[in-house]
């Protein structure tokens, strides 16, 4: 484990959609730990398979190139048929876990009216085609096709220049509103992402393309923004505690600026 003292560089990165992918574990670990999801992964295959503790959700990490690197399936209940969500590689993990917290929220449900529009038109989005959106940069495009007796599969696309694809995300028809709510609000989201590692960052951009603030931060606050994470999602799924909550450390956003 690094020093308490160590310094890490972060770079807070805008617009979101351009960030990178991130760090798996800010997804799978929450989910393990936090949420119970078991773990059915072999250690000799480069995946990861979480499965919810009733059985109905699976999450499968897959490292493939010609295909979504996340894919997230939901067996069929009594009130909603069986659906599923996928995502590419460079989806910023901080959106899919923006999805499996609101699935996994006890609190949560997806008879609730939701629009997953509604967080994009409040950000400054503008409607694109018949039926979407598209951010003020014109690189990420959120689009539902269908018709409105039939509405179809949410595709999010982000690219860069005419023919870039950056990543890809999709919803199929029968997935719950609010989670397509919770991803398009987390995409929306005008706060900048953090990233450490320059394995997790897209491989180039264009100075116009990004807003890219670096930072000096403590080792052991960015180490600790997971557990924090953790925690918080945790204290959901327990009753509330008969003694205060011992208070924790300082944020991972009270960092030094350079």
């Amino acid at each position: 484990m690094a020093p308490t003292s160590e310094i890490l560089e972060v770079d807070f990165i805008t617009p979101r959609h351009l960030a990178g992918g991130g760090d798996p574990a800010w997804v799978t670990i929450p989910l393990h730990r936090a949420c119970g999801w078991s773990d059915g992964s072999d250690p000799l295959m480069p995946r990861v398979l979480l499965s919810s503790p009733d059985r109905k959700a699976l999450l499968r990490l897959e490292p493939d190139l010609d295909r979504q690197w996340w894919n997230l399936h939901h067996a069929a209940q009594p009130d909603q048929p069986a659906w599923y969500a996928s995502f590419g590689a460079r989806t910023p993990v901080e959106l899919i876990g923006a999805v499996t917290d609101t699935l996994t929220d006890p609190a949560s449900t997806a008879s609730a009216p939701s629009d997953p529009y509604a967080p994009l038109r409040q950000t400054g989005w503008s409607p694109y085609d018949d039926d979407g959106f598209v951010s003020p940069d014109k690189a990420a495009y959120v689009v539902r096709q269908g018709t409105p007796d039939d509405p179809g599969a949410w595709f999010v696309t982000v690219t860069l220049g005419l023919h870039k694809k950056v990543w890809h995300a999709r919803f199929d028809e029968h997935t719950p509103t609010h989670l397509v709510t919770a991803f398009t609000a987390a995409l929306a989201d005008p706060k900048p992402i953090a990233r450490t590692d320059s394995v997790h960052r897209l491989p180039a951009h264009d100075s116009n393309d990004v807003t890219r603030r670096t930072t000096d931060v403590l080792a052991v606050l960015v180490a600790g923004a997971l557990e924090e994470r953790v925690h918080a999602l945790a204290v959901r799924h327990t009753a509330p505690p008969t003694s205060p909550i011992p208070k924790r450390g300082p944020s991972f956003n009270n960092s030094r600026s350079r």
